[in-house]
């Protein structure tokens, strides 16, 4: 029978979720090993959780990139891509910083050893941050706060006065087809006059054609 442990020592058991809820890795990894009681039975096989990562080498992450540009949902506009990712994105780093936080509290509290490695690259992340009690970067970020709202604010006036433009082209072509209609009523009634007097005084004239001449006085009498 097929066994994995034909092609490697230590298998691991991954379960993938495709529809993901949290914005975690949507992985979760097991391995069997062997557990010994201490009762005097025989070991016996069981799973045991261990944590799991996503990586790509930097080629892979470009040729991922460039794949994902051409999958896009037409029923979703880009600006709502781009506000969708964004959420995303924070609320995957509120998560991470989340373990961080945990992460420090738990060492604080001498329950989990200090991982030196740890703490270089948590000190690499505080030391990339940018200093924002500079006066010139916060001038800096506010201008271009304000220049990024200055662009929603005009574009959400380009936008009514579109919708206005539209609603009172659409108001004039429905006057317009009103118009048309009233009109094209009023011909057809004025055929039917026409028709009905038509007929009427080609009847009137039937009727006088049909009609006997009136006999003249005998002058004799």
């Amino acid at each position: 029978p097929w066994t994995p442990l034909r092609y490697t020592p230590t298998p691991a058991y991954v379960i993938i979720d495709v529809k993901p809820v949290s914005m975690k890795i949507p992985t979760t990894a097991y391995f069997a090993a062997e557990e010994s009681k201490g009762d005097g039975n025989p070991p016996q096989w069981t799973f045991k959780h261990i944590s799991s990562e996503i990586g790509a080498m930097e080629s892979e992450e470009v040729g991922v990139e460039h794949l994902l540009r051409d999958v896009k949902d037409t029923t979703i506009s880009t600006l709502a891509n781009q506000v969708s990712g964004k959420l995303a994105a924070i609320r995957g780093l509120q998560e991470r910083l989340g373990e961080i936080d945990a992460y420090l509290k738990q060492v604080l509290e001498g329950k989990l050893p200090v991982n030196h490695q740890i703490m270089y690259m948590l000190q690499d992340v505080f030391n990339l941050l940018p200093n924002i009690a500079v006066e010139d970067l916060v001038r800096a970020m506010s201008m271009k706060t304000n220049d990024m709202s200055l662009a929603i604010y005009l574009a959400s006036i380009i936008r009514s006065v579109g919708a206005l433009h539209n609603l009172i082209n659409n108001k004039l072509v429905n006057k317009e087809r009103e118009r048309s209609a009233e009109s094209k009523e009023k011909e057809r009634e004025k055929e039917k006059e026409g028709k009905a007097k038509a007929s009427k005084d080609k009847e009137t004239a039937d009727g006088k054609a049909a009609a006997p001449p009136a006999e003249k006085p005998n002058a004799d009498k």
